[in-house]
């Protein structure tokens, strides 16, 4: 069947496909494509009753991903403002920003604010050598 992943929860890696046959249910360990699901992907799935197996992105989806960030645009943030995670705000990786600021935030409590300097700055080295390649969702970086 064809369908479109409707909602997608990455915690408990279950989400909702909805199709003209109505809605299945689908866990991550049925997921086939190499990239996570994401809401409004559509996917062609083998329907056991109202639950969705053997489940695979469809059409364009199965090309390789494209580029949408730029690589030295991250690395500039990082260098500037890695201490605060803004860098890894702009690639996506969301929950590893905020662990960043957090740790910021302790260490200029306890009175160690040049490490979460050091953060930002290893992370630009990374970068620009080419160590970081791909934002959140497995995109190269231009």
């Amino acid at each position: 069947m064809i369908g479109q992943v409707e909602s997608y929860d990455p915690d408990t890696q279950t989400g909702v496909i909805k199709s003209e046959g109505g809605a299945f249910t689908f866990h991550l360990e049925d997921w086939v494509a190499d990239v996570p699901p994401d809401e409004g992907d559509d996917v062609s799935f083998d329907a056991e009753g109202t639950i969705a197996g053997n489940i695979n992105l469809v059409g364009a989806y199965l090309e390789p991903p494209k580029a949408v960030k730029y690589k030295y645009l991250a690395a500039v943030l990082a260098l500037l403002l890695g201490w605060l995670g803004v860098h890894r705000l702009y690639l996506g990786f969301y929950k590893l920003a905020f662990m960043q600021i957090g740790l910021t935030a302790i260490l200029y409590v306890v009175g160690l604010p040049g490490f979460a300097a050091l953060w930002g700055f290893i992370e630009f080295v990374l970068l620009v050598g080419g160590h970081i390649v791909k934002d959140a969702k497995g995109r190269p970086l231009k």
